[in-house]
């Protein structure tokens, strides 16, 4: 398991490091499913991918619920989600509303940190164990087909 990559060269006219090369994750073309999830979580626990599936469905109507009230909310192992603004300047604060200032909005998420024993660095918790591979960039079409 692990992250794969190509590599890429900038050749943007205007980039101070024209030539340079880089790498780029790739990803499958398909992403992961809620159905997915609930078929491998099934592998692992007792309980039916079905069960399995409508917890994880409400998770995310909770979720939802939960941060359009306001709240920030953190899922231990996983990181904290809570709703950002995006809105333009008003002159004065009596001048600002919702309607002419509000841009817009979206999900910011933090994931959650760990202290690693081995280094003691801290790190994400998603990424600890993370591991990268060079790849062909057509290895990433052969995805798992849902159950």
């Amino acid at each position: 398991m692990a992250v794969r990559y190509v590599l890429y060269q900038d050749n943007r006219a205007e980039s101070k490091n024209r030539g340079k090369w880089y790498a780029r994750a790739v990803y499958s073309k398909k992403p992961k499913t809620l159905k997915l999830m609930a078929a491998k979580i099934q592998e692992n626990v007792s309980v039916k991918s079905s069960d399995v599936k409508a917890v994880l469905e409400e998770m995310v109507n909770v979720l939802k619920e939960w941060l359009q009230d306001s709240n920030r909310v953190k899922i231990e192992g996983l990181g904290s989600f809570k709703i950002g603004l995006k809105t333009k300047p008003a002159d004065t604060a009596k001048d600002w509303s919702a309607s002419k200032h509000l841009v817009g909005a979206r999900v910011n998420f933090l994931p959650e940190i760990e202290v690693d024993a081995a280094t003691g660095n801290r790190m994400k918790s998603l990424l600890m164990g993370l591991q990268v591979e060079e790849t062909n960039e057509n290895d990433v079409d052969k995805d798992e087909q849902e159950p």
